[in-house]
């Protein structure tokens, strides 16, 4: 019987074990086995308080991970099938059912995460893994020399685009409106870097090749003229989707998904609480998943003393 237990390995989701560890609460990290944090994937990561030249975002994963082990935190790999409330004692529970085993916990921590959209093109599903990509870091030394495409427009998209220079010898930015939405600092690179195309006001129609990708066609959004673009590569940099099928018809949901809380990282359901990309919020950051996940740590640490009648006096 752990006092907590967090469902997802990511920053929120380390975070909020290191916290939960140093609370001398008995917690234990599950992570997916077959799923990985979209950080870890991260070339670099500049924006994180105090590394001043950056970090790679495994590094910086793995950083969370020692220190939230160092104080105690258990973790487990393997993938949740589901989690139910249960009665235990006679004091509200929950339980973990992984794919080996079963857990059981007074409180639970989501903090899966999200995964990156789709275009839902022709094709986009026939060529991944065979230059239909959605991380740059995993696939970019592949087309070394070659011509590649990235989708998007937004902070994410913008700086695989330059990352990805270093290995192509052209990167054509698509982008469905008219400027771009990534930070300034990040737009200012790309406009002068002399191996970037932008491609204003179109999207992808459909993705075609044979063995592997080959062309992609593009629609002009104000005119409709299709035309096709040579690339050996695309990299789709769109958006996520929160990773909250597990929790779907448990939790409050908001219209794309996510899970609402409350300031307190508190769910719909008492005993459970969430952090990090799963939830509905503006600024799906390192940072702020870090934040969010110390909050959930705190809110679940007030919740289980009550239960286990600890709580200080207030």
């Amino acid at each position: 019987m752990y006092d907590v237990i967090i469902v997802g390995g990511g920053p929120a989701g380390l975070t909020a074990g290191l916290y939960c560890a140093r609370a001398n609460l008995k917690t234990l990290l599950v992570e997916g086995s077959t799923s990985v944090s979209q950080i870890t994937l991260t070339d670099i990561v500049e924006n994180y308080p105090g590394f001043p030249e950056g970090i790679g975002g495994y590094e910086l994963t793995e950083k969370f991970r020692t220190q939230a082990i160092r104080f105690g935190l258990e973790t487990t790999t393997s993938d949740v099938k589901g989690i139910r409330k249960a009665i235990i004692e006679n004091q509200p529970a929950w339980e973990v059912e992984t794919d080996s085993t079963q857990f059981s916990a007074r409180a639970t921590i989501i903090a899966t995460g999200a995964n990156w959209r789709k275009l839902n093109v022709p094709g986009e599903d026939t060529f991944i893994g065979r230059g239909v990509s959605y991380c740059a870091t995993c696939d970019a030394p592949l087309y070394r020399n070659l011509e590649v495409a990235v989708v998007g427009g937004g902070d994410t998209a913008v700086q695989e685009a330059n990352f990805l220079t270093q290995f192509a010898s052209r990167v054509h930015l698509i982008h469905r409106r008219n400027r771009l939405r990534a930070a300034g600092i990040l737009q200012q690179r790309v406009f002068n870097n002399p191996r970037v195309n932008i491609i204003w006001e179109s999207v992808v129609e459909e993705i075609k090749g044979q063995e592997g990708v080959e062309e992609i066609s593009l629609r002009h959004l104000p005119t409709g003229k299709v035309q096709s673009l040579k690339v050996n590569g695309i990299f789709i940099f769109i958006g996520i989707r929160p990773n909250t099928d597990l929790v779907e018809g448990l939790v409050d949901l908001a219209p794309d998904g996510s899970i609402i809380v409350d300031r307190e990282m508190k769910t719909s359901q008492r005993g459970m609480f969430a952090c990090g990309d799963c939830i509905d919020k503006k600024l799906r950051q390192v940072v702020t998943a870090c934040g969010d996940g110390a909050q959930a740590a705190y809110a679940a640490q007030l919740y289980v003393e009550e239960l286990k009648g600890e709580a200080y006096p207030r």
